[in-house]
């Protein structure tokens, strides 16, 4: 056979692990499935132009984030705090990543779409705009690659816990790390 033909095969044979399938990303996923088994799914499709069907799913949220945040706490994996306004419709918050025994707080905000639940609102991080490529204008983190499609999977049962647990946790737990390695980011206290 010649060498071209045999490196052709041996190329085929071996391919990269892409990172979602390394060692170690099984168990965050595990992790993730739980997590996501223990919330409750909502049922109300409504979003904020619909005032009649609005309300129920406002409180269906907040339900299911409630729901999000004890599970949190009684797992001692406590990472974010929320809050709204009067009609739910703007979101704000902290959010925090711990990396090498340091806490790494940013604020968090994000309104809900026009189309909400049919799109995913987009988080914003404004204070890490521009610091890692995996973020658009404004600070807003890419979900598209693989939170988006699952969303649109499971429109109206999945709700802003789901984008906390799905989404944002999913994203900083890759992003911190990195942009703290690569020195785009320190601890406060440095």
């Amino acid at each position: 056979m010649p060498l071209t033909k045999m490196a052709a095969r041996s190329r085929r044979h071996f391919r990269p692990q892409p990172r979602w399938r390394r060692p170690g990303a099984a168990m965050a996923e595990e992790a993730a499935r739980r997590a996501v088994a223990e919330l409750p799914l909502l049922r109300t499709a409504a979003g904020p132009r619909d005032r009649a069907g609005w309300a129920p799913r406002l409180k269906e949220e907040y339900r299911a984030l409630i729901q999000y945040v004890e599970n949190n706490k009684r797992a001692d994996n406590d990472w974010f705090r929320l809050e709204s306004n009067a009609e739910g419709t703007r979101w704000f918050g902290k959010c925090w990543y711990i990396h090498e025994l340091l806490k790494y707080e940013f604020a968090i905000e994000f309104d809900i779409p026009v189309t909400y639940p049919n799109t995913a609102p987009e988080i914003a991080i404004p204070e890490l705009d521009g610091k890692t490529a995996k973020m658009y204008r404004g600070g807003k983190i890419c979900l598209s690659d693989h939170f988006k499609p699952l969303w649109a999977r499971n429109v109206p049962k999945f709700g802003l816990a789901h984008l906390m647990a799905l989404g944002l946790g999913p994203w900083l737990a890759v992003e911190i790390p990195d942009l703290v390695a690569k020195g785009i980011i320190q601890h406060k206290e440095k």
